[in-house]
């Protein structure tokens, strides 16, 4: 045990203090403040993945005192809250295994916990982020209104001459207002699942994984039960005022998943296809397309189902009883 903690530690220290340095690097470089920020996920899925939830849990508190130090607690909270947390609950999820003969399977196999509910969680967790954010903001119309008025200003100070249509303005304010929020949602679980994934392959490569390292174009699905919440989100979005905002949310982050689980399909169905190559070319350059966007979208819709990975029983029924 005590070997354990004093590797444990170290490695949580180090993965915390990469994790801060990577968000204060976010800070000082706005250019590419959006990746370093999912980058400074990756040490504390890393931590997680390869020496359980102990030295996550060391790494998150790391940089939560090194945030509260270094700029402020308010910081520290929003780095541990939006990013490190999220990201040490994935890796917990990821190491969940139970013997398979509890699901009808064969008794000498462990079955870990499916890939389908863990970007479910990611994002549910997403979801909840960024509604945190946008109330910590105050964002709404009023804020969006600013912002467009403020663009408007940009173009009349390089073109003079131009004039903003009245009905214009207030479609785009109305248009601002719910894509903001879709498009943070979107973006950010795409993000932190490409972090999990690099995460996946560092562990597997170094040895230290328990987890088998899955095919992704065939486990990289959404759960059935996400199509509800996706549904849920689209009808508030009509409604209008504040559920809208929340339900332009729940499309952006449930939307995203879906998305990422087409183009698993699209890779999957191609495997072994001469047309392989100039198809998926095809698709991730059309997809910055709305409609091709939406058509992988409703193929991610229509191909939701939980795979599970199964692995020899060589450890206990919960790994992280040894991986802690």
């Amino acid at each position: 045990m005590t070997n354990k903690i004093q590797t444990v530690l170290p490695i949580g220290i180090i993965a915390g203090i990469a994790a801060t340095l990577l968000v204060l690097g976010a800070n000082a470089q706005s250019s590419f403040a959006s990746l370093l920020y999912a980058a400074s996920a990756l040490p504390i899925l890393i931590a997680g993945l390869g020496w359980g939830n102990r030295a996550a849990v060391v790494g998150v508190l790391t940089a939560a005192v090194l945030g509260s130090v270094l700029v402020s607690p308010l910081f520290a909270l929003a780095m541990a809250f939006f990013t490190l947390i999220p990201a040490g609950w994935l890796s917990h999820l990821a190491n969940l295994a139970r013997p398979a003969s509890e699901l009808g399977g064969p008794d000498h196999l462990m079955a870990w916990y499916p890939i389908s509910d863990i970007l479910l969680h990611l994002c549910g967790l997403v979801t909840i982020a960024v509604i945190a954010l946008g109330i910590a903001i105050g964002y709404g119309p009023e804020l969006t209104d600013q912002m467009v008025e403020a663009m408007i200003e940009v173009f009349k100070a390089q073109e003079p001459a131009f004039t903003a249509d009245p009905s214009a303005m207030a479609q785009t304010k109305a248009m601002i207002v719910l894509m903001l929020p879709l498009v943070q949602g979107g973006v950010w679980v795409m993000l932190l699942f490409a972090a999990f994934y690099l995460a996946v392959r560092v562990v597997s490569r170094s040895g230290r994984a328990l987890r088998p390292r899955e095919d992704m174009p065939s486990a990289l699905r959404m759960n059935r039960h996400a199509i509800f919440i996706f549904l849920a989100g689209i009808v508030l979005t009509f409604v209008g005022g504040v559920p809208a905002m929340v339900g332009a949310v729940i499309c952006g982050t449930f939307g995203a998943g879906f998305l990422m689980a087409g183009f698993a399909s699209v890779h999957f169905r191609s495997q072994g296809k001469d047309w392989r190559v100039p198809v998926l070319i095809l698709c991730y350059l059309s997809s910055m397309l709305l409609l091709p966007a939406i058509g992988i979208l409703l193929l991610g819709l229509s191909d939701t189902r939980r795979t599970i990975a199964l692995t020899p029983a060589k450890s206990p029924a919960n790994p992280n009883e040894n991986k802690n």
